[in-house]
């Protein structure tokens, strides 16, 4: 069974960083392009980076961009997501996402083009 579980989220002042986790199991993540999404209160859910089955093939969001870095460990089947220089617009719930699409993550980095969702973890970014 496909299963993807997050976690290193909690409660952290602007400016800190955090490292989301995002361990799988069922499968292997090497085949699988990847995302990490976010949802704050009222908003919708929103792709913040994603990773195609190519690892150079790489999507941040413009609102992350230069501050959030995803990356993969093969040899753990686990997914990070770096986050730095964080600011209080980067609350919410984080989830993490896998699909088997090879199309390019630059216009796939969208909710509707994953199959398989962690339960999310949460991010407070308050002073």
């Amino acid at each position: 069974q496909l299963q993807l579980v997050e976690s290193g989220g909690g409660l952290v002042q602007p400016g800190g960083s955090l490292r989301l986790s995002c361990a799988a199991s069922g499968f292997t993540l090497d085949y699988y392009s990847i995302g990490w999404f976010r949802q704050a209160p009222g908003k919708e859910r929103e792709g913040v980076s994603c990773q195609s089955v190519s690892v150079g093939d790489t999507y941040h969001s413009n609102s992350v961009k230069g501050r959030f870095t995803i990356s993969r460990d093969s040899a753990k089947n686990t997914v990070y997501l770096q986050m730095n220089d964080l600011k209080p617009e980067d609350t919410g719930v984080y989830y993490c996402a896998a699909d088997s699409f090879t199309a390019t993550v630059q216009t796939m980095c969208v909710p509707g083009a994953f199959l398989s969702w962690g339960q999310g973890t949460q991010v407070i970014v308050s002073s």
